[in-house]
């Protein structure tokens, strides 16, 4: 099987590219190294085809897909502190490279999958969050909701063409994917609180620290999406990604610390310190993956200790 895979030079799509090429696949990624590394490809030796592009790029995305049997649309200008930076250029990424993508896909009936976010669930106060729940975001005037509303829109542009064309797509919503090869360079908290620690520095904790997540193993959400590709029941709909141990954020410095055995202090900065006007956070989110469960039989296999320990065993002192 030939597969494409958009922002292949990321964390979740380089181990995309890994799976995919030990199960015997041939794999091309398009990247335009925004967000990704070719480190990442050197990490997994990969043999593949890469390209450096953009996903708005027309004529290089149709080219691509034309050859491709299944498409992984991982591509995305992602991270809240890289949307509130580049906010114009992360909104043109999202959208306009999506409904390329979906086009060139539809266009030449290609299966494809979308990685989208639990942002799209915004600050919906209903716990845990389940697909069909509502969008509750805030102001406009608060950019960081311009990823979810760009994810929103790039959802509601594969849902369309999947009822006009019958494009074969499934849509994911990922949860807050950890593991090895992520960084902390996009705010990414885990990888972030575990280089500190490993490192003797003080672990940053934004806010008061009560805010609380679930997160996934890279490896567990890799499984999840190779199975949903597998399964055409599950071609035009949307499926959360997520882990099931929710934590607090004080909870998770003071864990990583004790479980990388650090001497590391927990220090508290307010949002207003690291984020520029137009930030908001959200207390709690969490997924429902009763639906992900049913389908697919999928739960995740790794437990937060294991993910810690995975991050910290790829951490430079």
């Amino acid at each position: 099987m030939k597969v494409l895979i958009t922002g292949g030079c990321g964390f979740i799509g380089s181990h995309l590219a890994e799976y995919y090429e030990k199960n015997g696949d041939a794999v091309t990624i398009i990247d335009n190294l925004s967000t990704g590394s070719s480190d990442n490809l050197r990490d997994i030796d990969f043999k593949g085809e890469y390209k450096k592009g953009d996903i708005r790029d027309c004529q290089l995305i149709e080219e691509l897909i034309e050859n491709a049997d299944l498409v992984l649309h991982m591509a995305a200008a992602l991270g809240v502190d890289n949307i509130m930076r580049s906010t114009l250029e992360s909104i043109s990424t999202n959208i306009v490279g999506s409904e390329v993508v979906l086009k060139a896909a539809s266009k030449f009936k290609k299966r494809i999958l979308i990685a989208s976010t639990s942002e799209i669930y915004g600050k919906n106060p209903k716990q845990p969050l389940s697909e069909n729940d509502d969008r509750v975001v805030g102001t406009p005037q608060n950019i960081r909701w311009s990823y979810s509303d760009a994810k929103a829109i790039e959802e509601a542009m594969a849902r369309s063409l999947n009822l006009e064309n019958a494009l074969a797509v499934t849509t994911v919503r990922l949860f807050n994917t950890v593991g090895p090869r992520q960084t902390g360079r996009y705010g990414m908290v885990i990888p972030r609180f575990v280089a500190s620690a490993v490192n003797g520095e003080d672990v940053v904790v934004y806010g008061d620290g009560n805010q609380s997540r679930v997160f996934c193993h890279v490896y567990d959400a890799v499984s999840a999406i190779a199975k949903l590709i597998e399964n055409k029941e599950t071609i035009g709909e949307v499926y959360n990604i997520g882990g099931t141990e929710e934590i607090s954020i004080n909870e998770l410095a003071q864990k990583i610390i004790r479980e990388t055995s650090s001497n590391s202090q927990i220090k508290r900065v307010p949002y207003s310190e690291i984020h520029p006007v137009g930030f908001e956070d959200m207390q709690r989110r969490v997924p429902n993956i009763e639906k992900i469960m049913k389908t697919i039989y999928w739960a995740p296999s790794k437990d937060l200790s294991e993910i810690i320990k995975d991050v910290a065993l790829t951490i430079k002192k």
